[in-house]
């Protein structure tokens, strides 16, 4: 292993170059990612490294340089070291892929078997193809195994054309994780079943996921042409898998013969094609690689500062790299409001947001070809109050707007407008709130309103009433932000209209109806509004060129109520070109904390508000430019990612050092929702409680507020709060491992990432007892020839052990207080104990053993009886023998031979 195979890469004219050989092997490269401690978030990730720059080859500025206009700011770059094994990877597009050709083998129209090993998002949006003989063109369609959104799916076609799918939610995988999907045609009841399991590696244990899947009728699949491919490219409208394959076979029947067996663990670095154990001959595609690197850190670099020493023999460029975050945490301006951002991308004709600064006299048009809305009697940027828009302006009684419509290319049968509105009161008369002229039969149409009455007029050419729809309305439509949605469509002759009311974030109503004649096209948006209109307030008003529009929806309200996941998910697609952004759901049956409107602001402190509402981490991978989330789920009750011993060689040298501090004390929190109300939790008993020493601590306040979507939220992440900060367990802010000195870790470490669990056994004698236990916050890593270190950043995982319903460990409740009656030693098996406050300690045999913690040391519980107590489970003759509380009876009233226990 050593020296250590370390690798640095630059993208070069889009090809990733080697120049490991341009290190300066006398210094590590120094790798630093996640959170410096447990009191900030992790920031971007960094590398530094030194290059030799004797021949001037990387001053970006040299044109003697190879690199010569190929290097500059933000050259991506990545370092890697040698893994233990070889995988597939694949970058999730149409040319990343391995594929074997059609073969009879492969041919199954029974019974099916297919298994994937795969390093993958789980969880990410766009469809995402593992295995399958599947090509839609030609309707070639057998069989798939693909992801969607955190759902497993089997699809199969009967004749290539027609074709059907199971699907079964995943559950919390880890990174790596084996998928299985088997499909019966012929259950033996008229159907066929499928179903799905898991597992941590292709070797199993199988789990399965879900209830089996059955359905009618019986199935055949097709046997077609299309190859045999891991990561399908041909499946129109789906994209590859994009990460790592180990292993996926092929079987023919349920758990039956394999007839394909890839497996890329102990293909060299570079094979592009071999033949598997089932004789299926594989190749890579142009874009995917069989590689056995490990990739630490994935970022950019921004400088190339070039260094010599006075003689000018020494020249060297000191390189500081950095991750995602350093690149969008400047120079980067906040996104518009969400019906600014929305609207656009549903191809309106015409649309103005009226989002303008005050002092503007004219409303701007987002939308080419579209000029700017002409207004009188306007004041720009005056009312903030819509969660999905920056601030609206402010309309005079007789104020006026006139907007020209640009013509949809062809003729149209249909139309909508659209427009938000808010005012102060209902009018008492009939006031006009929206008017629009059209080519069509109707030539002006107007929407009248006053208390009670709402009415649609349309006026054909000559100026008559050709509409005239009054209805009865409440005042609901003056209360708040409300949305006007008139549509029309014509069929044939017939011209079908109808009005609706959105009370945004609430309920809708409407009226319509029809009339003879032609829809023609809306030609320009002219309003004069009613004097009788007291503060009004408008805004973003549209013309859709379709009736039926989603273009608003959930917009308006700024996607209130949204889960923190669902936010992220939705602005990673948004932004897909800025960000790559990817989660890891802890409880996909459950979402994530709900968040309040999101409001303008940059695209990272939009993502970083979901994390910070939810209380997960936000951070960088180490293998790609871009954002992983892990939500505050997938922090509870893990598993063991890295098992140390004190005792054991390299595996935890120098310095060990617990802290007992109050870095992230707080035992007075409040939060507060953004826009609402407040919840304050309070530690008023207790070692960390705020009553002043000896009793407790004194008070350490916090008070945050954040984006939540009710109020009945605030308390209950107060409490949440609370309890992280009032966690008696003293921190252990640094856990270094040396790799070098310990070789057997580095699987261990190499699998592990930013939150994950991290524990120390047999600790030194003057610590306390029992298995220190962390989670990983961040890490710095150093790189050498013959080095390599791992500081671990850490705080403790204890108040992420949380109870689970009826779980067998994590069901069982805590005691609300219990004391130890007498003294005891180190060596006494018996432990006295009085129940001081709640109910008394379960004595069902069934129940035990389990592990409570007594003055800071773990022992088990094997059995408990009262002070006194038996469950005669013993078998006496002569007597009653010794209750099972230790105490001998004394028998009475008769010979001993009359008094007997039989237990069982």
């Amino acid at each position: 292993m050593f020296p250590l195979d370390r690798r640095t890469e630059f993208q070069i004219g889009g090809t990733w170059t080697t120049v490991t050989g341009d290190v300066r092997e006398s210094e590590p490269i120094v790798i630093e990612r996640g959170a410096k401690n447990e009191a900030t978030k992790p920031g971007p990730s960094k590398a530094t490294l030194k290059l030799n720059n004797r021949h001037g080859k990387f001053s970006p500025r040299n044109p003697l340089s190879p690199y010569y206009g190929l290097i500059g700011r933000n050259t991506p770059i990545r370092v890697s070291v040698k893994g233990a094994e070889s995988y597939l990877r694949l970058e999730g597009n149409t040319s990343s892929y391995a594929r074997t050709p059609d073969a009879a083998a492969l041919d199954i129209t029974g019974d099916i078997d297919l298994r994937v090993e795969a390093t993958c998002d789980w969880w990410a949006v766009p469809v995402q193809t593992l295995l399958g003989k599947w090509v839609s063109v030609g309707n070639q369609r057998s069989y798939m195994l693909r992801l969607e959104n955190g759902v497993a799916n089997l699809s199969w076609g009967t004749d290539g054309t027609i074709w059907f799918f199971a699907s079964q939610l995943l559950p919390a995988l880890p990174k790596r994780a084996a998928l299985r999907a088997t499909l019966d045609v012929n259950n033996g009841a008229g159907g066929y079943t499928a179903r799905f399991y898991w597992a941590p590696t292709m070797d199993g244990p199988w789990t399965t996921m879900g209830e089996p899947l059955s359905s009618t009728p019986t199935m055949s699949i097709h046997a077609g042409t299309a190859p045999l491919e891991v990561a399908l490219v041909a499946a129109t409208g789906w994209m590859p898998v994009r990460g790592r394959v180990h292993r996926a076979e092929v079987r023919s029947g349920i758990g039956g013969t394999v007839v394909a067996d890839f497996d890329a663990r102990a293909q060299p670095e570079g094979t592009t094609g071999w033949t598997d154990s089932a004789g299926r001959t594989w190749t890579v595609g142009p874009d995917a690689t069989i590689t056995d690197r490990e990739y630490r850190f994935r970022g950019e670099i921004s400088a190339w500062p070039s260094r010599w020493d006075v003689s000018g023999a020494d020249v060297w460029v000191p390189i500081e790299a950095a991750g995602i975050r350093r690149r969008l945490g400047q120079g980067q301006k906040a996104l518009s409001s969400t019906l600014r951002r929305r609207i656009p991308a549903f191809a309106p004709l015409a649309y103005w947001p009226c989002e303008d600064e005050d002092g503007a006299t004219q409303a701007y048009s987002p939308i080419e070809g579209a000029g700017p809305l002409t207004v009188t009697g306007w004041r720009f940027g005056q009312d903030s109050s819509l969660a999905g828009s920056s601030a609206l302006p402010a309309v005079e009684g007789g104020g006026r707007m006139v907007g020209v419509v640009p013509a949809p290319s062809g003729t149209t049968t249909q139309w909508s407008v659209h427009m938000v509105y808010a005012v102060d009161s209902p009018p008492a008369t009939d006031g006009v709130f929206l008017s629009w002229r059209t080519s069509g039969t109707v030539r002006r149409w107007r929407i009248v309103q006053r208390q009670g009455v709402a009415t649609i007029q349309g006026y054909d050419s000559a100026g008559d009433l050709l509409v005239d729809q009054p209805v009865a309305i409440g005042d609901d439509v003056f209360e708040g932000w409300q949305r006007l949605y008139f549509w029309v469509s014509q069929s044939g002759g017939t011209v079908t209209w109808r009005l609706d009311w959105y009370n945004i974030g609430g309920a809708a109503g409407g009226i319509g109806d029809t009339y003879s004649g032609t829809v023609g096209r809306v030609t320009q948006v002219e309003t004069q509004f009613s004097t009788s209109i007291t503060g009004l307030k408008v805004g973003h008003i549209a013309v859709m060129p379709v009736a039926s529009t989603a273009a608003y929806t959930s917009a308006d309200h700024g996607f209130s109520r949204e889960s923190a996941i669902a936010r992220m998910r939705r602005l990673a697609t948004e932004e897909a070109a800025q960000i790559d952004l990817t989660w890891i759901d802890g409880d996909t049956t459950a979402d994530t904390e709900r968040l309040g409107p999101q409001r303008p602001d940059t695209l990272l402190s939009l993502i970083q508000e979901a994390a910070d509402t939810d209380g997960g981490i936000l951070y960088e991978p180490a293998d790609r430019l871009g954002l992983v989330y892990r939500d505050r789920a997938s922090l509870y009750n893990q598993p063991v990612r890295l098992a140390l011993d004190y005792t054991a060689r390299g595996e935890v040298p120098p310095p060990l050092e617990p802290i007992e501090d109050d870095q992230r004390l707080r035992n007075d929190v409040t939060v507060t929702r953004s826009g609402g109300s407040s919840g304050r939790a309070v530690a008023e008993t207790g070692p960390l409680s705020v009553l002043p020493p000896p009793d407790g601590v004194g008070i350490y306040d916090e008070s945050v507020t954040l984006s939540l979507a009710t109020d009945d939220q605030p308390a209950r992440i107060a409490q949440w709060r609370l309890h992280l900060g009032t966690w008696d367990e003293a921190r252990y802010p640094t856990i270094t491992v040396w790799l070098h000195a310990a070789p057997h870790l580095v699987d261990a470490i190499l699998g592990m990432d930013i939150g994950d669990r991290v524990t120390i056994a047999n600790p030194p004698p003057w610590l306390p007892p029992g298995v220190i236990d962390q989670h990983m916050h961040g890490y710095t890593e150093r790189l050498g020839l013959y080095e390599w270190a791992l500081t671990m950043n850490c705080a403790p995982a204890g108040p992420w052990q949380v109870g689970v319903v009826e779980d067998p460990v994590l069901g069982r409740a805590d005691t609300d207080g219990s004391e130890l009656a007498a003294s005891v030693t180190d060596t006494d098996t018996v432990l006295p104990v009085a129940v001081t406050a709640g109910p008394l300690w379960v004595t069902d045999p069934a129940e035990l053993p389990f592990d409570v913690t007594v003055g800071g040391e773990v022992v088990t519980v094997t059995d408990i009886t009262g002070a006194v107590g038996d469950r005669f489970d013993r078998s006496v003759t002569g007597g009653w023998g010794t209750a099972t509380s230790g105490q001998a009876w004394t028998t009475s009233g008769g010979p001993a031979s009359q008094f007997s226990v039989q237990g069982g």
